[in-house]
Formats: structure tokens, sequence, C-alpha cells
């Protein structure tokens, strides 16, 4: 076989280089894929794992403060609390004195040891969970009470039998009846306000035989509520983000509206009141 030439045997060696220089760059173009794919799959992962952390973290910030002091808890729900586990609710408080439904974190427990239920508003409206709430509370044994939203431009007696109808008899372990009374409608004075109020309240006492508690917040009672209904009924004030609330004479606080409570999904009217209170109520 005849020999090549000097010549042909570095055209060849050139042509060598050549392809070869061109290969370099798809090697570095996979390895830059698969650094990718490696980075988004480590990210993936890491997200997974810190996703549950980070919630259960967060979970120690959630909720609302308590007082301080041994108080019996309560809550108050509605047709807004429809997804209540009644075997499981708890107060659950973390090391920062707030609220929290993390088991985890808990540092105290308490047991609900009441809850009042929204029956009627106004002189035609009923609560579509109140038969609901009223019989699952009954089946507890948790003290159960309910309230009725007042409107001042509607008549006071006929308010007070729409919500007789509506909840029935109460037995000797069920709290007394809750005039929620926080609006007043335009053009009404505040003396129309109290005087329909007191209708309400005496026909309902007249009913039951006990007097019903008024519900409002800190400054309705103090600026607006009569003498009469401050002095002669139990109080249930609701003021959030103090030690006290702003009342002279309250029998229960609503603390919070933003509380977390285990077994209860979403947030929740949070309540305190006495051993002794609650017994006499």
């Amino acid at each position: 076989m005849a020999k090549k030439s000097a010549n042909s045997k570095g055209s060849k060696k050139k042509a060598v280089r050549k392809r070869n220089r061109k290969r370099k760059p798809i090697k570095i173009k996979v390895t830059a894929y698969v650094m990718s794919a490696v980075l988004i799959l480590l990210l993936a992962v890491a997200g997974l794992i810190a996703k549950p952390y980070i919630k259960e973290k967060n979970e120690v910030y959630k909720g609302a403060s308590v007082p301080s002091g041994y108080y019996c808890y309560g809550i108050d729900i509605s047709r807004y609390q429809t997804d209540i586990e009644w075997e499981k609710i708890k107060v659950l408080t973390d090391a920062h004195g707030r609220t929290t439904n993390s088991v985890n974190q808990a540092k105290d427990i308490r047991n609900i040891s009441y809850v009042f239920i929204k029956a009627t508003e106004g002189n035609s409206f009923r609560d579509k969970y109140f038969k609901r709430h009223w019989k699952n509370a009954g089946k507890r044994g948790i003290r159960r009470g309910a309230y009725h939203f007042f409107r001042s431009s509607k008549d006071a007696g006929l308010q007070a039998n729409h919500f007789i109808r509506t909840v029935g008899d109460l037995s000797a372990n069920d709290l007394p009846p809750v005039l929620d009374i926080e609006t007043i409608h335009k053009g009404c004075s505040y003396k129309t306000l109290n005087e329909k109020a007191l209708i309400w309240l005496k026909a309902v006492e007249k009913h039951y035989g006990r007097k019903p508690v008024v519900y409002s917040s800190a400054s309705f009672i103090n600026d607006i509520l009569c003498k009469e209904i401050k002095e002669n009924y139990p109080i249930w004030v609701a003021h959030y983000g103090v030690s006290r609330p702003r009342c002279d004479k309250w029998h229960i606080w609503q603390f919070a509206d933003n509380a977390t409570v285990y077994g209860i999904a979403g947030e929740v009217d949070l309540n305190v009141t006495t051993k002794e209170t609650l017994e006499t109520l």
C-alpha cells in the first residue's frame, strides 16, 4: 500500500481538532441541562420539606392573645361556623400566650365551657345552622345559650316573639337568652333604641322567667345603653386588644374575634367569664 503524504496527515489532524472543538459546547450544554434539572429537583424537595415546617412554625403566632388569669372559656357561633368537630374543641395556647390549633405548640389546654349560638335576627330571619349547633352542643354537654341580633328598625315585640318561637323551651342547664344590640338605624334616637330594647328584654324575661344577657361593644354600652339596662341585666361586653374591658360592670368578656380554636375551622369569637359568674347565669 502506498504511504500517505505529510500534507495529507496534517490535514487529517486539523480536521480532527476541528471536530473536537465542535463537540465541546455540546458537552457543556448537556452538563448545564443536568445541573439545572438537579437544582430544580432540589428546590422542589426543599419546598416540600420546608412548607409544613414553616406553617407549623407560624402557628405559634396565629390566633389571639388570651387574658391573664383563670377563666372559663366560651365561644359564640352562627352560620359562618359550619365545620365544627364538637368532640375535639379546645382552647390551645402557645408559649406566647396566643391561641393556636397546633397540638405540638400548645403549652396550655382549656376546655370550652359554654357556647352562644345565633338563633334569630330582626323579626323574620332564622340562622339556618341554629338547630344543628344547638343539638350538637347539647350532645357534648356544653352549656348553650341562644342569641338574637336586634334591629332597631323592626318592631321589638315581634322580634321577641320570633326569638321565642325559634328557640323553644330552655332547660335548667341552658344559659339565659341573649340580646345582641350593636347597631342603630338612621333616624333612630338613643332613647327610642333603649325603649325598644327594653320591650324585647322584658317580653323574653317574662316568657322564660330568666333575665336575658345584653351583648354589645364597650363603647355602645358606655355611650348609648341606658342605666336601666346596664343595672338590671347581665352585661356581655366586646372589647379587643386590651388587658381589661372598658366597662364598669361585666359578666362575660368577648376579648377576641380572631381566635383559633382547636376543632373549628377558621377564626372564632372567644369569650371568658369566671366560674362563679357562669354558675349564676
